[in-house]
């Protein structure tokens, strides 16, 4: 069995009939491609081919990473763009850039390594964990835009940080969160063992001051928990008598501000039974549970991203004179006339003036092949020119845009959104009120018994039915199977998946990138002449390798070079190669060179290529968008659910029917916009249909937003993945097969974990009531009622995957 080989520099497998190398460590290596061997050439040449040696992990592909236009680094050499993240001292000037490509710490050496190298350079530090760069240089000598070009020449890209306020706000809040669980969990211990020494049940006989001594001790620790860790727990009880909602806050703050009155009270008087235990343990096991079921909910923030993301960051406008500048997205006014070549985004709506070429509109459209574009026609901000120059006219900016709208109909979606809310909180309400008019009525009731006892006998009652395991009932059982995804390859951003994934009926696919590949592949190849399938391949590869067209990228590499290749908008491409001239595209194209009468294709399936020269034509070449190989186990394991299964796609080829057969999808339909697909999905809502959505374009987001639960692509963009309630990160759909395993059992502990924790509150009321439950047995059973729920969900840590 042959093993394909692996590019030194990124360990990604090497096309056939790609032959680049380079010596690295005295050795001859392969590469994948040009960006690769340009790359480990500028670090050889450089004197640090040691990072090889040093790496842990292969070092991205250059080819992955953003592009990097030279005259847009020129835009951030400019005083008033520097203003935001430059400072400025003496000689020197100071910024913070931001990594892309890091893979290893080695990264982190090879990158201040090189920067240092430059005399202009007195600071160069890496903090490989958040992959920000702090430099500080002299300016003088020189600009912004040649250190980060140097930072490319070694294959990674450099982006000026600022800070995210939400994210730093929300990064702050985490560690304040940890701070308190912390400060809790570590006095609680202290706490406890003071506290336990003065309980009857251990038989200690304390002195008249050592008792009184351990009695202050705990009041002086437990002031810190009450006080500080629990401060949220008091603010929410606030605001819920503000609002008259009761919640777990108003029971947990009348227990632990009870307990903590009750104590400071026996403190001062020596008589009566300490609870600054039960304190401190309510404290850490809510602040726990908390903690990590917010961890659970935003453990995607770092990956939210705004719509400026699908735009570029600058474009070409022309001025009075007809010439060129760059300038900053910001700075495009309507009526501009802006030039986009080949190869670049488009930043506004507008109409193209002149020239033609093919639009990829697959972020928007699902359209997985470009379309053609020419003069007069419009064109959408956010989408890819491929072939040929363009002067466009802009016609909208910002929220007029199309993707705008799209935006728009998110918001519109997300809105009318249905929330499930946690079972855990619907049931609280309840309990509470009851608990509440038990306390009441018992404390009623020993005012006439005996009045001395009446409060302790209250206080017992709510120390020990304070629903600690309640509130830890859902949490942790969405946190472990949280967990328990996540090494599948699902990540959950949103908690009511796991429940709502019983109550679905019918589920709704994207087609490209989604049940496909979403990228072209060679499916077949027919010669048609006296060269070989590995001639007409090479001659192929050779055209292909100079277009940005997305067919480029199903030939690979040659080791043959095309001169003078002509790009024709619709048509194809023509090139020559040692003298040849060739051309590769439509069939009535290429025929035209030799004037031939153009062959018959085979059969109508894929994207049919023709390759000719000018004496005949050489091979038919067709490309089609790949199945995913686990597609079909999917769609049979939605069906064995009973699950309606629906097929809405935004390309408008025969393919989507093909593909609808192929895997026994019951319903579809083709040529979608964003604005229709969310139409059929509101009518199923009419019905009364719950509906699950798996997509990963922009012209996804409204549905995956309406939809009961979503869930997004891996390799989705930033804003389906932000909108998505969860996230495929291993892009294998029998993962999907695997989460309906880990809903049922989730569901089901959840149910366990609220049943157990009713019953131990059940049963615990009337023995408190009667003045039986002592502050020893109360810490006992809440801590044995709290971890008979944690143990209990973490048996979803062991489910069985296909």
């Amino acid at each position: 069995m042959t093993t394909t080989p692996s590019c030194y520099h990124c360990g990604l497998p090497i096309p056939a009939h790609s032959h680049f190398h380079y010596p690295v460590l005295q050795q001859e290596r392969q590469f994948c491609c040009l960006g690769c061997q340009g790359v480990a050439t500028a670090i050889v040449e450089n004197g640090l081919e040691s990072y090889y040696q040093h790496r842990s992990e292969p070092s991205a592909n250059p080819e992955t990473l953003p592009a990097v236009i030279p005259d847009e680094l020129l835009l951030l050499d400019r005083a008033d763009l520097q203003q935001s993240f430059v400072q400025h001292s003496g000689d020197l000037s100071e910024a913070q850039l931001l990594i892309e490509g890091i893979s290893c710490a080695a990264c982190g050496w090879l990158i201040e390594k090189h920067l240092r190298e430059e005399s202009s350079v007195a600071e160069a530090r890496l903090n490989v964990s958040n992959h920000r760069l702090h430099i500080r240089w002299n300016q003088q000598q020189v600009p912004l835009s040649t250190l980060l070009q140097k930072i490319h020449q070694i294959g990674y890209v450099a982006h000026p940080w600022q800070a995210d306020t939400a994210t730093e706000r929300m990064a702050a809040e985490n560690k304040r969160s940890l701070r308190k669980v912390g400060v809790a969990g570590l006095l609680w211990m202290q706490v406890m063992m003071a506290t336990m020494a003065t309980w009857p049940e251990f038989n200690i006989d304390l002195s008249a001051g050592f008792d009184t001594i351990l009695r202050w001790t705990s009041l002086i620790l437990t002031t810190p928990i009450v006080f500080y860790c629990s401060s949220e727990f008091f603010l929410g009880a606030w605001r819920d008598i503000k609002t008259r909602h009761l919640t777990m806050d108003v029971s947990v703050s009348l227990a632990i501000g009870g307990a903590y009155l009750a104590g400071i009270w026996s403190t001062l008087t020596g008589q009566g039974e300490l609870y600054f235990d039960a304190c401190g343990m309510f404290a850490l096991f809510l602040l726990s549970g908390r903690y990590l079921e917010k961890r659970a909910r935003e453990r995607t923030s770092a990956a939210t991203a705004q719509l400026v993301n699908l735009l570029p960051t600058s474009c070409l406008r022309l001025d009075e004179n007809q010439q060129t500048q760059r300038i900053l997205l910001k700075e495009l006014a309507i009526d501009d006339h802006v030039i986009i070549p080949p190869g670049h985004l488009i930043p506004a709506d507008g109409v193209i003036i002149e020239g033609q070429s093919s639009i990829d509109e697959s972020l928007l459209t699902g359209e997985y092949l470009p379309l053609p574009k020419q003069a007069g026609e419009a064109v959408t901000a956010g989408t890819l020119n491929v072939e040929g120059p363009l002067t466009v006219v802009v016609k909208a900016l910002g929220d007029n845009t199309r993707l705008s709208a799209i935006v728009r109909l998110l918001e519109r979606a997300q809105s009318a959104k249905p929330k499930i809310a946690e079972l855990a909180d619907r049931f609280a309400q309840w309990f509470l009120i009851c608990v509440l008019l038990i306390a009441l009525s018992v404390g009623l009731i020993w005012l006439q018994i005996d009045s001395q006892r009446a409060f302790w006998v209250v206080l017992s009652l709510l120390v020990a039915t304070c629903p600690c395991a309640l509130s830890l009932a859902t949490p942790t059982a969405l946190t472990t199977a949280t967990g328990t995804l996540h090494k599948l390859g699902l990540l959950l951003t949103r908690g009511h998946v796991l429940e709502g994934l019983k109550h679905i009926d019918t589920v709704i696919f994207d087609k490209t990138g989604t049940l496909t590949e979403g990228k072209l592949k060679l499916a077949e190849i027919h010669p048609l002449g006296e060269y070989s399938q590995q001639q007409v391949i090479a001659i192929a590869a050779a055209l292909e390798s100079q277009s940005e067209h997305p067919i480029a990228r199903a030939f690979g590499r040659s080791a043959l070079n095309a001169e003078q290749v002509t790009s024709f908008p619709g048509l194809g491409l023509e090139g020559q190669i040692n003298g040849q001239t060739y051309r590769i595209g439509r069939a009535d194209f290429v025929s035209e060179l030799s004037q031939q009468t153009p062959p018959l294709t085979l059969h109508n399936e894929g994207q049919w290529l023709l390759l000719g020269d000018e004496r005949q034509v050489l091979a038919w070449f067709v490309l089609n968008d790949q199945l995913r190989e686990d597609a079909q186990q999917l769609i049979d394991a939605c069906h064995q659910q009973g699950w309606n299964t629906y097929l809405l796609s935004g390309d408008s080829s025969p393919m989507v029917a093909k593909i609808a057969e192929q895997l026994g999808i019951k319903h579809a339909q083709a040529g979608l916009t964003p604005a229709q697909k969310l139409a059929v999905l509101q009518q199923l809502h009419s019905q009364g249909q719950r509906v699950l959505m798996l997509g990963d374009g922009v012209n996804d987001v409204p549905v995956l937003a309406a939809a009961d639960i979503s869930i997004a692509m891996g390799s989705a963009t930033d804003l389906a993945k932000t909108s998505a309630d969860a996230i495929l990160l291993s892009n294998r759909l029998s993962t999907l097969v695997d989460a309906l395993a880990v809903a049922k059992k989730t569901r089901r502990i959840i149910i366990e974990n609220l049943g157990w924790a009713t019953l131990y509150n059940g049963l615990v009321i009337p023995f408190a009531a009667v003045g039986w439950v002592t502050p020893f047995w109360a810490a006992i059973g809440m801590s044995v009622s709290s971890l008979l729920v944690v143990l209990n969900a973490l048996r979803l840590t062991r489910i069985q995957t296909t």
